[in-house]
Order: structure tokens, then C-alpha cells, then sequence
């Protein structure tokens, strides 16, 4: 008995953690693609870094003493300060991971501009773990009771029921082109993909697969019971993160063109490196879609 309480236990921890992560990714994302962020971070101060740091510390605190990351409501000062160093440090690493990624940090960036840039590209992804809860919440349970409440109501006909596939396919595109329009039109995106070798495009691949199912299928945002039986081509996990995946690549790609930053003429190794790097939030975005049907 003691084993199997342990084992929950981690397994609460794991999720909780997981749950921060995926909305790090929501919610600070589009910011990695924004070179001013970069510069900032490369020329402040220590001051500026600690105090960036002590109003990100009180923003969290204040929102884990509401809804923080965690399924459990928090409401004693110390437990959430400690969710509150907890939220910064998934902020700050996931920052930093994310930073190496994109390639905006280098082993030959100097100590002074890999910390500025973590911490004020880090200070949005704290915000967006302590908001994982309040942000597109879904509690399984919960989830569980709903599924058993339409189960009772599935032979019965209901002609505004979309295939479930169409939805999902609809809502990621929407997704994808609601966050990536805002950075298709910039110059990061050629910016970071100049810098990017075909191994860390790779990494990009891997690295928008896995965020978009944890978002999707293991943060516990909405009701992923009833996601994982869904009937369909393309309503299992791995398929549907894939196909997902493919359609936001599409609407990145899409964008692109649409804002004049490929043509036809350019060439596929162009078209490919582009749309990797623009897929990553598209990606996110295309998640976040799914979460909201």
C-alpha cells in the first residue's frame, strides 16, 4: 500500500510537471520569435536580470495562490512559494532548452548573454506554468463523468455532430494560422533558420511532435479520455499527432507564401527549413485548437 501511494505520488508530480510545461509552451512561444526579446536579454544588466526575475517570481506567486499549475488548490503562502520557485525553474530550463533548439544559444554565446536571454525569455513561459491550470483546464475525472453521460446519450441522432475527424483537422488549422500569422510576416523566422543545421531541424520535428502530445494528451487540459476513444482514421493518439502535425506545416508553409517570404522560385531545402522553424508554434497553436473543441 505504501508502494502504490509513493508511485501515485510521483505519477501526480510527473503530470503536474508536464502540465507546467505544455503551458509554458502556450502561452510564451511567440516570443521566441522575437529578435528584440533576444537583444534585451544580450545587453541587460544584472540588475535588470534579478529585479526581471523578482517581478516574475511575485506575478507566479500570485497566480499559485489562485490557480497555479497543479490540480490541488493551493492556499498557504509557503506551499505556494514553493509551487512559485518550482514554476520559475520549469520557466528558466524550458527557456533555455528552447533557446538551444532554435540555436539562439550556442557553445560559443558568452555566459552573460545566455543568462539575459534565459531569464527574459523565461519570464513569459513561468507565467504560462503558473496559468496551466486555469488555462484551458480540464480535470480527468471530470472528463471520465462526461464520457459517461454521453455514452447514455450516443444512439441518439444528432445532425450538428461533425465527424470528429473534420473537427479536429478544422480546429488545428485554425490553431496553427491564428498563432503563426502574427510571426510569418517577421524576420526571425529567415533569421533562425540561416542558423539552422539539418540536425536541429530534425530535433525541431521531434521536439513539435512531442510538445503537441503532451499538450493534447497528456497535460490534462481538457477531457483526453474522451479524445483517446474517438473513432476514426486518424482519432488515436500517435496518428493524430502526426496528422496534426502535417496540417500545421501546411498552414505555416501557407503563410509564408501568403506574406512574401518564399516564392515558387526558392528552392525545397528553403521551403523545408522555413516551414520547420515557423511550424514549431504553428505546431502549439494547432494544439491549443484541439484543446477548444
Amino acid at each position: 500500500m505504501r508502494h502504490r501511494k509513493r508511485k501515485n505520488a510521483w505519477k501526480n508530480e510527473l503530470d503536474d510537471l508536464i502540465r507546467g510545461v505544455c503551458g509554458g509552451f502556450l502561452f510564451g512561444i511567440p516570443l521566441f520569435y522575437t529578435m528584440e526579446v533576444w537583444w534585451i536579454g544580450s545587453v541587460a544588466e544584472p540588475v535588470q536580470r534579478i529585479s526581471s526575475l523578482a517581478a516574475t517570481f511575485i506575478g507566479v506567486l500570485l497566480l499559485n495562490r489562485t490557480a497555479g499549475f497543479r490540480k490541488s488548490n493551493n492556499v498557504r503562502i509557503k506551499d505556494a512559494a514553493m509551487d512559485s520557485v518550482e514554476a520559475m525553474a520549469l520557466g528558466l530550463v524550458c527557456a533555455l532548452l528552447t533557446l538551444i533548439l532554435l540555436r539562439e544559444i550556442t557553445f560559443e554565446t558568452p555566459w552573460r548573454e545566455i543568462l539575459g536571454k534565459v531569464v527574459f525569455e523565461g519570464m513569459p513561459f513561468s507565467i504560462g506554468v503558473g496559468l496551466a491550470r486555469s488555462l484551458l483546464s480540464g480535470d480527468r475525472n471530470q472528463a471520465q463523468y462526461d464520457q459517461n453521460e454521453n455514452s447514455q446519450s450516443q444512439n441518439k441522432p444528432d445532425p450538428a455532430n461533425f465527424n470528429p475527424t473534420v473537427l479536429d483537422l478544422s480546429a488545428t488549422l485554425l490553431g496553427a494560422t491564428f498563432l503563426a500569422f502574427n510571426i510569418a510576416p517577421t524576420d526571425e523566422v529567415p533569421m533562425l533558420a540561416a542558423a539552422i543545421s539539418p540536425p536541429w531541424l530534425l530535433a525541431i520535428i521531434a521536439a513539435s511532435l512531442l510538445i503537441s502530445y503532451g499538450i493534447v494528451f497528456q497535460a490534462g487540459f481538457t477531457s483526453e479520455d474522451i479524445r483517446r476513444q474517438q473513432k476514426g482514421p486518424f482519432q488515436r493518439p500517435m496518428s493524430e499527432t502526426i496528422t496534426a502535425y502535417l496540417v500545421s506545416l501546411a498552414a505555416a508553409a501557407l503563410l509564408l507564401a501568403f506574406f512574401h517570404k518564399l516564392s515558387f522560385k526558392d528552392p525545397w531545402q528553403l521551403w523545408l527549413s522555413h516551414t520547420l522553424v515557423l511550424g514549431l508554434p504553428a505546431t502549439i497553436g494547432g494544439a491549443a485548437g484541439r484543446l477548444m473543441v
